[in-house]
């Protein structure tokens, strides 16, 4: 009979000791993919784009980026497939991978807090204004969880 911790035992988990890591690295892709589409279906470029129109203006050396719709959910889907790519090298327990964790883990739980902070505002800069709520945020109490998850188990 196969047994779930049969098919663990195949892909390396019933007795891996970097199980737990693995798991929270890919509870957080996951967050991260679920925010992904929260932004898309939300029209998450009409708040980024004016935003960073506006921030050029007050600091011209910052280097953010306009994008167009494809070219922003291309570069977010790559991106977050290379991180569930580097899953393999959570479980395997390449020593690197820790600090890549922390990084990950700090940059969505900024990436929350940043829904969280201009949904309450209601604007992204004073020249940005929305209806509540920022797009992105319904996924943001999920990746929140998750990048917290994912700091507790490192």
């Amino acid at each position: 009979m196969v047994t779930p911790a049969y098919l663990l035992m195949g892909i390396g988990l019933a007795s891996n000791p970097h199980a737990q890591f693995f798991w929270a690295w890919i509870a957080l892709c996951i967050a991260l993919a679920l925010h992904i589409f929260d932004e898309a279906i939300t029209g998450f470029l009409s708040v980024y784009n004016p935003t960073v129109l506006a921030l050029r203006q007050r600091r011209p050396w910052l280097p953010l980026p306009v994008y167009t719709f494809g070219a922003w959910l291309a570069g977010l889907v790559a991106v977050n497939t290379a991180l569930f790519g580097l899953s393999y090298f959570v479980l395997r327990g390449f020593g690197w991978m820790r600090p890549l964790g922390y990084i990950f883990a700090v940059i969505m739980l900024a990436n929350s807090f940043v829904h969280f902070g201009a949904t309450v505002r209601g604007r992204s800069v004073e020249s940005v204004h929305f209806r509540r709520p920022m797009p992105g945020t319904y996924s943001s109490p999920l990746m929140l969880l998750a990048s917290l998850y994912l700091l507790w188990v490192l």
